[in-house]
């Protein structure tokens, strides 16, 4: 892992390079989703066979109920253990995060509702190469459950028995087996084997994500999902816990990004060793290659410059392990902020509650992450009575003249 100096220089390509476009996968996941649009299932079918090998039809697409119920007995106690976990904590987090209904009268006779609703059906994405994300499954599908939402379709090239036994546990019927931007495109617009959901969640690869911005005009998606990021902030602390919580976000993809932003040169070369010893260790997955290609320790002139730094980059995974409350409002914008030495980054991922589907790509500085509130929509009701109407007529009235809206004006003056 190498050790740049962070130079505005420096700032500049880390930044730029999360930004360039990928032409190849935008082409192709066009053609794939133009094509199932149009086709229906004998397109979805076909890319499943060309792109995964996977011999599909309509009477092997779905997982049967029994397959779903019996796979709880081909996994461990630990796991289902791990997994009520889990879920508790998920789910105590979804449940706070529901916005409430409220009713305001905003002066006499004029009185504004808030109504809550869940949409009413929505597809998890459940990435599925080296192995099926069952986290993923748990921070899609719980938040949806607890916002109310009716019919919850999990898709994922590759389920296994643990990610069957989680369906299992959140009492999940609709799972089926396909993935890429074909699932994507059968989610958003429908075939005859599944029906269109109103919303797509969970992230995927670069023509994952490609088919979801393409599919986001017709239906709705949670949000732009690129390369893992995390940035560790430290100007002191314990070199090989750091190390390890930098190689645990590695090892997504050859294109994750691990950073760790720090003042202190020695404290650089420490975290550079541990980076080196641990690979030696274990290759983890893409770890090696992400490490090499995209990761750096980024030395800072001041704890100042580090903060402005991150406040740009907005890091989908941001730690301070330090703990200190004065850093912590310094920063602005990232993912989640993991606090504290103890703090370590998978917990997050799997366990503590708080949602794991976070905005990439410096999305962090205009949004959080996911969270149930994404599965709701607010409606505005609006009671008038003729004493709030008389009330608001007179400004409503200047304010259509003054856009050049008569028709406006003439809705509110035909009730006088």
């Amino acid at each position: 892992m190498r050790i740049l100096k962070l130079t505005p220089g420096v700032e500049k390509k880390l930044l730029a390079a999360r930004v360039s476009h990928d032409q190849e996968a935008q082409t192709v996941a066009a053609q794939i989703v133009a094509d199932v649009r149009q086709r229906g299932d004998s397109a979805l079918f076909a890319w499943a066979r060309k792109l995964d090998d996977a011999d599909l039809g309509a009477k092997n697409l779905w997982i049967s109920h029994k397959e779903i119920r019996s796979a709880e007995r081909n996994v461990s106690p630990d796991f289902l253990h791990a997994i009520r976990q889990a879920a508790r904590n998920i789910r105590r987090v979804a449940e706070k995060q529901i916005p409430r209904p409220w009713s305001l009268e905003v002066q006499a006779g004029v009185r504004i509702i808030q109504r809550v609703l869940p949409i009413e059906s929505i597809g998890a994405y459940i990435p599925g190469g080296n192995a099926s994300l069952i986290s993923t499954l748990l921070m899609t599908a719980i938040p949806a459950q607890a916002a109310g939402v009716q019919r919850i379709v999990a898709v994922c090239p590759r389920p296994n028995n643990e990610l069957l036994a989680a369906a299992n546990f959140l009492r999940l019927t609709e799972v089926a087996r396909i993935g890429g931007a074909q699932a994507i495109a059968s989610l958003a617009y429908g075939t005859k084997s599944i029906a269109r959901v109103e919303k797509i969640f969970g992230p995927g690869n670069k023509y994952v994500t490609a088919a979801k911005q393409l599919v986001s005009l017709d239906c709705a998606i949670d949000l732009p999902a690129g390369p893992t990021e995390a940035i560790v902030l430290a100007e002191r602390g314990k070199a090989r816990w750091i190390a390890a919580d930098l190689l645990a976000q590695a090892e997504h993809a050859p294109d994750a990004a691990s950073f760790l932003v720090t003042t202190s040169s020695a404290l650089a070369h420490e975290v550079q060793r541990e980076v080196k010893w641990q690979l030696a260790e274990s290759p983890f997955a893409f770890a090696n290659l992400s490490t090499r290609r995209v990761g750096a320790i980024l030395v800072a002139k001041s704890l100042e410059d580090a903060c402005k730094f991150i406040n740009r980059f907005a890091p989908e995974h941001l730690s301070l392990p330090s703990g200190e409350a004065e850093l912590l409002q310094q920063i602005r914008a990232a993912g989640t902020i993991f606090l504290g030495p103890w703090a370590a980054q998978p917990l997050g991922d799997y366990v503590s509650g708080s949602n794991h589907v976070l905005p990439t790509a410096g999305w962090a500085r205009r949004r959080g992450g996911l969270s149930a509130a994404d599965f709701v929509k607010c409606i505005s009701v609006q009671t008038i009575s003729r004493k709030g109407f008389l009330g608001l007529a007179d400004s409503a009235e200047t304010l259509a003249e003054a856009e050049g809206l008569l028709a406006h004006r003439n809705a509110v003056r035909i009730r006088r």
